[in-house]
């Protein structure tokens, strides 16, 4: 990859990763197992608000410090940018990873059209938990009632 330097296979794995939990860890190691450099796209607050319709509940500073603490993760960047495509040009990678349920709908068949044409692989992986930020908010949400 070009800006990387000789690092080989560069992968693109993004993410709001709030309530850091195992489902987020098992995709960043599955994700790097698959590359040789690894950037975890952390999303930006208002990225997460406009895709999810909340905030997250931990701030962008702290999400961001723990992705780049984890292992598998090369490098941890901002994803503020409006599209995926745009943090490509940003941060030049062979592959991006995303869960299998983007797999087969709108968003995912967008994905692979816009990266099949300037030659990145979309790479989808499974979750193969029972955990989800989405669960453990509920389930504060109910405590908080």
């Amino acid at each position: 990859m070009t800006r990387h330097g000789s690092v080989g296979r560069v992968g693109y794995a993004p993410g709001v990763y709030d309530l850091f939990h195992v489902g987020h860890l098992n995709i960043l190691r599955r994700a790097r197992e698959r590359c040789d450099h690894l950037i975890a796209g952390v999303v930006s607050d208002e990225k997460a608000l406009l895709a999810k319709g909340r905030a997250p509940v931990v701030p962008l500073g702290e999400r961001l410090e723990i992705v780049e603490h984890i292992r598998f993760v090369d490098e941890a960047v901002v994803e503020s940018a409006a599209t995926k495509l745009e943090m490509w040009q940003l941060h030049p990678f062979d592959v991006i990873f995303k869960g299998d349920d983007w797999r087969g709908t709108p968003k995912g068949e967008r994905l692979e059209r816009d990266f099949a044409g300037v030659g990145v692989e979309v790479c989808y992986l499974p979750y193969t938990i029972h955990t989800s930020s989405t669960l453990l908010r509920a389930t504060l949400d109910g405590f908080a009632s």
